[in-house]
């Protein structure tokens, strides 16, 4: 309810003035381009804010159906008010994923679902969640369908610059607007997914530096931005052998 209340607010406060549209995606992630070249495809964006990544990519790729979820309802209804909102290719609603109820079959088919994109969601989720989380997007995704991430990566620079007061645990902190992020290690996103059914196609560090000239609120100096970026089809699961005498 808190984490709600708190991305809620954010979203009133900076309205879709805050996040750059992630025109990125498909030059990162070719499986978002195959999928689109294929002639048809499913996308499920979780977390998807203001429609950031829903937006560029439905302009490149537009034989692509997306679906979108966000713990905020005021995000959500920014996308629906958005001038390029098309009921026959965007199904967008609110959704706290942590949740098994109401079940998220309810807005998606099970198995539906080719390609689930988490980009910079997941860390707003305690980490004693993730996996649920995890759980919960898996059933609607497709057998053989992939997962493809971008998230903060350990020793970013916005970790390194939180004061004392604001860490929750380890990796885990709270921004002053009461939004959190979790820093993670390539090992912490292949045992989580790995641990839910995923196997790895490719789980590394983005580094970037950043200049005083890109970010007006930084020191002189530059600074190094950490992201990860994964690739995780889902396995296709077998039914084990009977031992026998």
């Amino acid at each position: 309810a808190e984490a709600k209340k708190n991305w809620d607010l954010f979203y009133k406060r900076n309205s879709d003035h805050f996040f750059k549209d992630r025109h990125w995606l498909t030059r990162e992630f070719k499986a978002i381009r195959l999928l689109d070249e294929a002639g048809s495809g499913v996308v499920f964006e979780v977390g998807c804010g203001v429609g950031n990544t829903i937006y560029p990519l439905l302009e490149e790729c537009p034989t692509l159906f997306f679906y979108g979820c966000d713990l905020s309802p005021r995000a959500v209804d920014m996308v629906k008010s958005h001038k390029n909102y098309d009921q026959d290719k965007i199904s967008c609603f609110p959704c706290d994923i942590t949740c098994p109820e109401p079940p998220l079959t309810n807005h998606i088919p099970a198995g539906s679902v080719d390609l689930i994109t988490l980009i910079y969601c997941l860390s707003a989720i305690a980490p004693e969640k993730m996996a649920i989380a995890i759980q919960n997007i898996k059933q609607v995704l497709k057998p053989g369908g992939s997962v493809i991430l971008r998230d903060y990566g350990l020793y970013d620079h916005a970790m390194l610059r939180f004061k004392s007061g604001h860490k929750i645990q380890d990796q885990f902190y709270k921004r002053q607007d009461g939004t959190r992020a979790y820093y993670f290690t390539t090992e912490e996103i292949a045992g989580l997914f790995e641990g839910a059914g995923f196997e790895e196609i490719f789980n590394y560090y983005v580094e970037k530096e950043t200049s005083k000239q890109e970010r007006r609120d930084l020191s002189s100096e530059d600074i190094c931005t950490i992201s990860i970026q994964t690739s995780l089809p889902i396995q296709h699961f077998m039914t084990p052998r009977t031992a026998t005498d």
